[in-house]
Protein backbone atom coordinates (compact mmCIF):
# COMPACT_ATOMS: atom_id res chain seq x y z
CA UNK A 1 0.00 0.00 0.00
CA UNK A 2 1.45 3.09 -0.89
CA UNK A 3 2.11 5.90 1.90
CA UNK A 4 1.24 9.22 0.92
CA UNK A 5 2.90 12.03 3.10
CA UNK A 6 1.20 15.13 4.30
CA UNK A 7 1.36 17.93 7.29
CA UNK A 8 -1.55 17.48 9.75
CA UNK A 9 -2.62 21.25 7.79
CA UNK A 10 -2.95 19.83 4.93
CA UNK A 11 -4.88 16.15 5.68
CA UNK A 12 -7.13 18.19 7.79
CA UNK A 13 -7.97 20.25 4.59
CA UNK A 14 -8.66 17.19 2.55
CA UNK A 15 -10.82 15.70 4.72
CA UNK A 16 -12.38 19.18 4.64
CA UNK A 17 -12.71 18.82 0.95
CA UNK A 18 -13.94 14.90 1.13
CA UNK A 19 -16.86 16.16 3.81
CA UNK A 20 -18.81 18.99 1.38
CA UNK A 21 -18.38 17.19 -2.02
CA UNK A 22 -19.93 14.29 0.24
CA UNK A 23 -22.77 16.27 2.10
CA UNK A 24 -23.26 19.04 -0.18
CA UNK A 25 -22.02 18.97 -3.77
CA UNK A 26 -23.35 15.13 -4.24
CA UNK A 27 -26.82 16.12 -2.99
CA UNK A 28 -26.68 18.88 -5.21
CA UNK A 29 -25.88 17.83 -8.37
CA UNK A 30 -28.50 14.53 -7.59
CA UNK A 31 -30.88 17.10 -7.55
CA UNK A 32 -29.47 18.85 -10.59
CA UNK A 33 -29.70 15.60 -12.90
CA UNK A 34 -33.44 14.81 -11.37
CA UNK A 35 -34.41 18.58 -12.30
CA UNK A 36 -33.17 18.01 -15.86
CA UNK A 37 -34.27 14.26 -16.10
CA UNK A 38 -38.21 15.94 -15.15
CA UNK A 39 -37.55 18.27 -18.65
CA UNK A 40 -38.31 15.40 -20.76
CA UNK A 41 -36.31 14.36 -23.60
CA UNK A 42 -32.70 13.23 -21.91
CA UNK A 43 -31.04 13.36 -25.64
CA UNK A 44 -30.93 16.82 -26.38
CA UNK A 45 -31.13 17.80 -22.66
CA UNK A 46 -28.22 19.70 -22.44
CA UNK A 47 -28.61 20.28 -18.47
CA UNK A 48 -29.22 16.83 -17.97
CA UNK A 49 -25.59 16.13 -20.11
CA UNK A 50 -23.86 19.06 -17.62
CA UNK A 51 -25.15 17.61 -14.72
CA UNK A 52 -24.08 13.81 -15.74
CA UNK A 53 -20.39 15.21 -16.02
CA UNK A 54 -20.34 17.41 -12.93
CA UNK A 55 -21.76 14.09 -10.88
CA UNK A 56 -18.77 12.48 -12.88
CA UNK A 57 -16.15 15.12 -11.74
CA UNK A 58 -17.36 14.87 -8.08
CA UNK A 59 -17.47 10.85 -7.68
CA UNK A 60 -14.20 11.05 -9.18
CA UNK A 61 -12.81 13.15 -6.67
CA UNK A 62 -14.49 11.74 -4.24
CA UNK A 63 -13.00 8.80 -4.78
CA UNK A 64 -9.35 10.36 -5.11
CA UNK A 65 -9.91 12.14 -2.23
CA UNK A 66 -11.18 8.71 0.01
CA UNK A 67 -7.58 6.93 -1.35
CA UNK A 68 -5.76 9.78 -0.32
CA UNK A 69 -6.98 10.09 3.26
CA UNK A 70 -7.50 6.58 3.29
CA UNK A 71 -3.49 6.22 2.31
CA UNK A 72 -2.25 9.38 4.39
CA UNK A 73 1.11 8.94 6.17
CA UNK A 74 0.53 12.38 8.60
CA UNK A 75 3.74 14.01 8.97
CA UNK A 76 4.45 16.13 12.53
CA UNK A 77 6.77 19.24 11.38
CA UNK A 78 7.83 19.34 14.96
CA UNK A 79 9.42 15.68 15.03
CA UNK A 80 11.40 16.54 12.23
CA UNK A 81 15.36 16.55 12.42
CA UNK A 82 16.84 19.91 11.88
CA UNK A 83 19.98 18.99 10.46
CA UNK A 84 19.15 18.25 7.19
CA UNK A 85 15.72 18.82 5.25
CA UNK A 86 13.04 16.43 4.83
CA UNK A 87 9.46 16.32 4.17
CA UNK A 88 7.53 19.13 5.67
CA UNK A 89 10.64 20.89 6.72
CA UNK A 90 10.40 25.22 6.75
CA UNK A 91 13.81 26.64 5.29
CA UNK A 92 15.03 29.58 4.88
CA UNK A 93 16.89 30.12 1.17
CA UNK A 94 18.92 33.00 0.47
CA UNK A 95 18.95 33.93 -3.62
CA UNK A 96 22.63 34.00 -3.54
CA UNK A 97 22.22 36.64 -7.02
CA UNK A 98 19.64 38.52 -6.05
CA UNK A 99 20.66 38.46 -1.66
CA UNK A 100 16.90 37.97 -1.27
CA UNK A 101 15.68 35.41 1.33
CA UNK A 102 12.65 33.42 0.80
CA UNK A 103 11.23 30.79 3.19
CA UNK A 104 9.64 27.52 2.16
CA UNK A 105 7.82 24.45 3.59
CA UNK A 106 8.11 21.01 1.63
CA UNK A 107 5.16 19.58 1.24
CA UNK A 108 2.69 17.08 -0.79
CA UNK A 109 1.69 18.30 -4.26
CA UNK A 110 -1.99 18.52 -2.86
CA UNK A 111 -0.61 20.99 -0.33
CA UNK A 112 1.84 23.16 -2.28
CA UNK A 113 0.30 27.19 -2.56
CA UNK A 114 3.96 29.26 -3.21
CA UNK A 115 1.69 32.24 -2.07
CA UNK A 116 1.45 30.63 1.16
CA UNK A 117 5.13 29.41 1.15
CA UNK A 118 4.22 26.14 0.30
CA UNK A 119 6.54 24.16 -2.21
CA UNK A 120 6.46 20.67 -3.54
CA UNK A 121 8.42 17.67 -2.75
CA UNK A 122 8.27 16.92 -6.60
CA UNK A 123 8.52 20.53 -7.55
CA UNK A 124 12.26 21.05 -8.80
CA UNK A 125 12.96 23.32 -6.12
CA UNK A 126 11.52 20.97 -3.73
CA UNK A 127 13.83 17.75 -4.92
CA UNK A 128 16.90 20.14 -5.12
CA UNK A 129 16.81 21.16 -1.28
CA UNK A 130 15.63 17.74 0.21
CA UNK A 131 18.27 15.98 2.17
CA UNK A 132 20.35 19.71 2.40
CA UNK A 133 21.98 20.86 5.28
CA UNK A 134 22.57 24.83 6.34
CA UNK A 135 24.81 26.20 4.68
CA UNK A 136 24.82 24.30 1.81
CA UNK A 137 24.68 25.76 -2.26
CA UNK A 138 21.54 24.74 -4.79
CA UNK A 139 22.24 25.19 -7.76
CA UNK A 140 18.76 24.66 -9.92
CA UNK A 141 18.37 24.92 -13.24
CA UNK A 142 14.92 27.17 -14.04
CA UNK A 143 13.20 28.47 -17.63
CA UNK A 144 15.24 31.31 -17.14
CA UNK A 145 18.12 30.39 -16.64
CA UNK A 146 20.41 28.75 -13.39
CA UNK A 147 19.34 30.09 -10.06
CA UNK A 148 22.13 29.53 -7.15
CA UNK A 149 20.34 29.41 -3.27
CA UNK A 150 22.24 29.08 0.18
CA UNK A 151 20.04 27.16 2.80
CA UNK A 152 20.41 29.81 6.03
CA UNK A 153 18.65 27.81 8.16
CA UNK A 154 15.92 24.92 8.98
CA UNK A 155 13.48 26.83 10.76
Amino acid sequence: MERIPITPQGYEALKKELAHLVSVERPNVIKAIEEARSHGDLTENAEFEAAKERQAFIEARINELNYKVGNAQIIDPQTLPKDRVVFASRVLLANVDTGEDVEYQLVGPDESDIKEGRISVSSPLGRAIIGRKPGDEIVLQAPGGKRVYELIQIL
